[in-house]
């Protein structure tokens, strides 16, 4: 299992790289030496330097340690979004494959409804009917989740429900609800969890777009959207705040993708087989 680890060189970039970036942005905010929040107007505007890394913002506020702050919020506000339209999707999903019916077709025909809608302009729609804020971004995101975690583990589910193992635990008398979280989820759990790291990304990229339409986040509490939109306001005097924040949300990006494309070849047989021993 070790050497298949190491032998996955997308898997730890990938995982390196998230690594890196969670770090940063939960100590990143405690051992900097600045305030996310606290404006100097002396220090306007200041190219990148030894004592700012990225520079400053046009109240003097270090970009860094918005940039750090704010990835937390975004990321918090996407894993948030995204865990709960996972677990009420594969919920909904595992429960219509398995009693069928009226309640498959129901839930396939809503599924095909969000679908119809690109998923940020259903997000965007969602921030308009509930109102700005951080809580109903996590909502947005959510709902903009929920359909693909339900058809893929609605589809997930019915290529197990006949397996021998599933059909001997129904001969033993035993419950859907227990069939589907004993024998079923731990089968199917290893695919949605290479869904949700990949959507984690998405998320970050959604609440970033949000908050940059000033749907989001509001100011003055940093996020990865608004600083992007306070840097799009000054950029031909201070392009770094747009230029090397687009960088590093872009970097955090990557990282993320690569973790999701290494856990995806590892969980899946047919890959490991094509890779060999």
């Amino acid at each position: 299992m070790l050497r298949t680890l190491l032998g996955n060189r997308t898997l730890l970039l990938g995982s390196l790289v998230t690594l890196v970036v969670l770090l940063g942005i939960v100590f990143g905010p405690m051992i900097s030496p600045y305030d996310a929040e606290a404006m100097d107007f002396i220090d306007v505007l200041t190219p990148p330097d030894a004592s700012h890394w990225l520079g400053t913002d046009s109240f003097g506020r270090d970009v860094l340690t918005r940039v750090l702050a704010g990835g937390r919020i975004s990321f918090f506000a996407s894993f948030c979004g995204v865990l709960l339209g996972a677990a009420i999707g594969t919920i909904l999903g595992m429960s219509a494959a398995w009693h069928g019916g009226w309640r498959e077709a129901g839930l396939m025909s809503a599924c095909d409804l969000l679908f119809a809608f690109p998923s940020f302009v259903l997000a965007l729609f969602m921030m308009v009917v509930l109102g700005f804020g951080l809580h109903n971004v996590i909502i947005a995101i959510g709902l903009t989740y929920l359909p693909i975690f339900a058809r893929l583990s609605r589809n997930l589910t019915r290529s197990l429900m006949h397996e021998p193992f599933v059909q001997a635990a129904r001969l033993m008398g035993q419950r859907p609800a227990r069939i589907l979280a004993v024998e079923i989820l731990p089968n199917i759990l290893s695919t949605l969890l290479v869904q949700a790291s990949v959507g984690v990304a998405f998320g970050i990229v959604m609440e970033a777009g949000l908050s940059f339409l000033g749907l989001g986040v509001q100011p003055p509490t940093p996020s990865l959207g608004v600083i992007l939109a306070d840097g799009r306001e000054y950029f031909q005097r201070g392009p770094w705040v747009l230029t090397l924040t687009g960088l590093v949300v872009s970097v955090a990006l990557l990282g993320l993708n690569l973790l999701g494309d290494g856990l995806r070849d590892l969980t899946d047989p047919r890959l490991r087989k094509a890779a060999g021993p």
